[in-house]
């Protein structure tokens, strides 16, 4: 499995995404988790950034309704801003109960879901 640059649509890789769409489906609401505890879910620790890029991939597919305004980075930050567009991201997580620290970044105390 490839873990930087682009994607070659290899059956181990698409199998992969695959497992990650389905972890991100069972994100419940008013919950986020990490691409790396994704990663670590999937056996595949070290693996956060391929996780980021399946997710990145969910907007060239039939993939929209996954919930993956819930997957932040390690510290709480929304990092899929760059997808979302402003702050849709950060809304969608506040419509769900979502809180937030002082300087942005969800409480990961309070909201963290572990697959």
């Amino acid at each position: 499995m490839r873990s930087s640059g682009g994607t070659s649509g290899a059956p181990e890789e698409q199998d992969f995404f695959e497992r990650v769409y389905d972890v991100v489906a069972r994100i419940p609401k008013g919950k986020v988790t990490t691409y790396g505890a994704i990663a670590r879910h999937l056996g595949t620790g070290g693996s956060a950034r391929m996780v980021g890029w399946a997710l990145n991939k969910t907007l060239e597919g039939n993939r929209t309704m996954l919930p993956c305004h819930r997957v932040v980075n390690r510290s709480g930050e929304l990092t899929g801003k760059t997808w979302f567009g402003g702050d849709i991201m950060e809304q969608l997580l506040r419509s769900e109960g979502v809180t937030f620290d002082e300087q942005g970044r969800v409480d990961m105390s309070a909201h963290f879901w572990e697959p």
